[in-house]
């Protein structure tokens, strides 16, 4: 798989640098600890690459959680 846009990522993390880095580092932990990969990717793909591919292939999303009113 090749090189993912900022753009592109950017849309699926509701617009934050911030909640990407988080979404993406929560991703690659959940996959370095053995959950089943939801991409198709090398086998020697780290799993921060992994999940940065899930992320702009819309596999992983963030969601927007309400605050307390």
């Amino acid at each position: 798989m090749g090189y993912e846009g900022r753009e592109k990522l950017l849309n699926k993390s509701l617009g934050s640098v911030y909640k990407l880095v988080i979404l993406a580092s929560k991703r690659a932990l959940e996959i370095a600890e053995g959950q089943p990969r939801l991409v198709e990717d090398a086998l020697t793909a780290k799993p921060s690459t992994v999940a940065l591919h899930e992320i702009a292939e819309g596999k992983i999303e963030a969601k927007k959680i309400k605050g307390k009113e």
